[in-house]
């Protein structure tokens, strides 16, 4: 498959593309869903005063001639964006996050594969959210095609590399899953 193929699919058939064939996406959690909301939020109020954009799941990045990701989320600074109309997006974004689900063949692909991907695709930031570890790891791209650790944190509120006057409060977030999760568990002794 091509990556305008890939691209042109229905909605409803869902996947990556690698080295030419549809690959299986994670099945987002709940849990995962509820991250990425609440980055997207964040990221939105910084990027409207900034002229960027902020774009969801679906979109459907180039990363290389036969490969094709969709990150959870991705920042395009004013200047270097994508057109309005493009199903598939070949301009490299400022950053792309994901947020690790717990299964072991999505950690190693957002830890692993998608790096590599991002990277060659020119991405300058490359979030990782990782709600199980209660993380946020920012990775930066250096002269050499590779990211480097720009931020580790787990707590507090971070000043985010390459996103001058962006802060995020990650007790908030945690603070919000804590409140889910206790939610999720009167519910379950309700049910019983």
């Amino acid at each position: 498959m091509t990556l305008q193929e890939w691209a042109d699919l229905d909605d409803d058939i869902e996947g990556e593309l690698v080295d030419g064939a549809l690959e299986e996406e994670e099945m987002p959690t709940h849990l995962h869903e509820l991250v990425v909301t609440w980055v997207t939020v964040a990221l939105h109020h910084w990027a409207r005063r900034r002229g960027a954009r902020v774009t969801g799941s679906e979109t459907k990045l180039a990363v290389g001639r036969q490969r094709g990701r969709k990150p959870d989320v991705s920042v395009y600074v004013r200047g270097r964006q994508p057109s309005l109309q493009d199903s598939l997006v070949t301009v490299a974004p400022h950053v792309v996050v994901e947020v690790c689900s717990p299964r072991a063949r999505d950690v190693r692909r957002d830890r692993i594969d998608k790096p590599r991907d991002y990277a060659r695709a020119g991405a300058r930031y490359y979030w990782i959210f990782d709600p199980q570890l209660r993380s946020l790891e920012i990775f930066e791209l250096g002269r050499a095609g590779r990211y480097s650790v720009a931020l580790a944190a787990s707590a507090g509120k971070v000043r985010v590399p390459g996103c001058p006057g962006l802060v995020l409060d990650l007790d908030a977030l945690w603070r919000e899953i804590d409140a889910a999760e206790a939610e999720d568990a009167r519910g379950r002794r309700k049910r019983r």
